[in-house]
């Protein structure tokens, strides 16, 4: 069997990673090919210059009444996994980014790139340009084209016979583009091409196409990252009561799930062998490296990172005696929402440092994103001594932020499945999370970690604070309670050989 795998992101390949679809590529590929199922993965070049190209072919791709060429590179073979990348200008133009942010036109730049890059594919599986296809694999709305013009257009026999597979890893971003009256929309893009437009519109916006929607109602199989996430899509959302369900899908869902192809399989995590366990003043070191390489982007020092050096120096000379909290991940609402909540006055994020500042711990938080959020978050760290907001990332000082934390925080409002909960588990460290999509799927309260939950967002707010003031309790005064749980985290196991056998049954026979 051959497997393709078409994604925006690939953490195989050098600056292609933003989120955790890239970790997700670059792993299962080779989860599969253990199970002797020969996989292919191909993203576009968005640039990168420290790759080994290794020429395959010119691609003709039809795009906005032209006949635009693409060039195809192998860049990897090895395990039983070919890796591709498309170049053509559309992917390169800005500066090695994967995602560009148009605030007034939202998806505009982006969906132009993968509407096209979605054409490549096509015209590659069509002419055989890497051998015969069993399954193509799509991932997100970046590679939903692809099965807009195998339904549609007449160009595709070939990539008709193709089993297709769709997984949803954010249903938050959904790609929605105008039908036409615009550079950036369908007819734009493929101006010849007949469709169903009450199949693949957008329900709120019914003049737009949808990407994510038309994927979901025209492919074979649709995957979702992880059983409680494929449950909870199926629900409509509720932002006022704290629930983010199918934003706006969930008809399609119900639909996909009375066909029988709707399959919610968890992600995995890579288990190698324990490292031993470093120290702070690796942390510390790594931290300090990483501040001056963000500084050094901006010809203006920012407060922020003037801050967060100030207290790395500080905390330097003063040893933490209590608990070390850490968290990793973007800053999003969907990450962080919860922290900005305000309960009696303050923020929660306040309330939480004021209850670790009580039994003398610490937090640190790695992460950047939305800009609102990275300047209240550098607003708390100059109101609390005992928190250290690194702004930016960095894989070195992550990894030892999960090695060396004593609890990692992750109160997301919604997550598809997780990695960083993951990746903290991997290392002993247990979690508090929201009891969410993935997290509940991967977190057992006072098992492998500590869970919460609420009927509205501020209930949730509250009821993480209490939990998190129980869990340091657990740490100060409940030590064997804490290694319990700390070596139930450790020995928990959520590994891609689990997934890829699930996929092989479930998406691909």
């Amino acid at each position: 069997m051959h497997v393709v795998m078409v994604a925006a992101e690939n953490d195989r390949l050098p600056n292609c990673k933003v989120g955790g679809v890239a970790d997700v590529i670059r792993d299962i590929p080779y989860a599969l090919s253990r199970l002797d199922i020969s996989t292919s993965v191909i993203v576009p070049d968005y640039g990168q210059a420290n790759l080994n190209r290794q020429f395959v072919a010119d691609i003709a791709v039809p795009f906005k009444q032209h006949l635009e060429t693409a060039v195809l590179w192998l860049v990897e073979k090895a395990d039983g996994v070919s890796q591709y990348v498309i170049s053509h200008s559309l992917f390169s133009e800005h500066g090695g980014s994967v995602y560009c942010n148009d605030v007034d036109r939202p998806f505009y730049t982006d969906a132009n790139k993968f509407a096209f890059f979605s054409a490549a594919v096509c015209e590659v599986i069509e002419h055989g340009l890497i051998g015969k296809v069993d399954v193509l694999h799509l991932h997100d709305w970046h590679a939903a084209c692809v099965a807009v013009l195998r339904q549609f257009s007449p160009r595709f026999n070939v990539l008709k016979q193709v089993k297709t597979v769709f997984t949803v890893h954010n249903l938050a971003l959904q790609g929605v583009r105008p039908f036409n009256g615009d550079e950036s929309s369908l007819e734009a893009w493929f101006p010849t091409m007949s469709y169903d437009g009450q199949q693949i519109c957008d329900h709120l916006y019914p003049h737009c196409f949808n990407p994510m929607r038309a994927a979901i109602g025209l492919v074979d199989k649709v995957h979702l990252v992880s059983p409680t996430y494929c449950e909870e899509v199926q629900r409509s959302s509720d932002h006022q009561a704290g629930f983010f369900g199918g934003e706006g899908l969930e008809h399609d869902m119900q639909i996909a799930a009375s066909k029988g192809k709707l399959v919610g399989i968890l992600n995995g995590c890579e288990y190698s062998q324990q490292q031993p366990k470093p120290d702070l003043a690796d942390l510390f070191s790594s931290a300090e490296s990483n501040i001056f390489k963000w500084m050094a982007k901006s010809a203006e020092l920012k407060s922020v990172y003037y801050i967060a050096h100030q207290r790395l120096l500080a905390w330097q000379k003063t040893p933490c005696e209590g608990p070390l909290v850490t968290s990793v991940g973007r800053l999003t609402n969907q990450k962080v929402f919860l922290l900005k909540q305000v309960i009696d006055g303050d923020m929660t994020f306040d309330h939480l440092a004021r209850a670790l500042s009580d039994q003398k711990g610490r937090m640190i938080v790695l992460g950047s994103g939305d800009h609102e959020l990275e300047f209240l978050f550098s607003q708390v760290m100059a109101r609390n001594e005992n928190v250290l907001y690194l702004n930016g990332y960095g894989q070195d000082v992550g990894d030892l932020l999960y090695a060396l934390g004593d609890l990692f925080l992750m109160p997301s409002s919604f997550e598809p499945c997780g990695i960083s909960q993951m990746l903290a588990m991997r290392a002993g460290q247990p979690c508090l999370v929201n009891s969410v999509g993935g997290l509940a799927d991967t977190v057992s309260d006072n098992e492998n970690g500590f869970t919460f939950c609420g009927d509205n967002i501020q209930n949730q707010a509250y009821n993480l604070l209490e939990r998190f003031k129980a869990c340091i309790n657990v740490f100060i005064h409940h030590r064997d309670e804490y290694n319990r749980i700390a070596a139930g985290a450790s020995q928990s196991r959520f590994t891609w050989e689990q997934s890829a056998i699930q996929y092989k049954e479930n998406l691909y026979e």
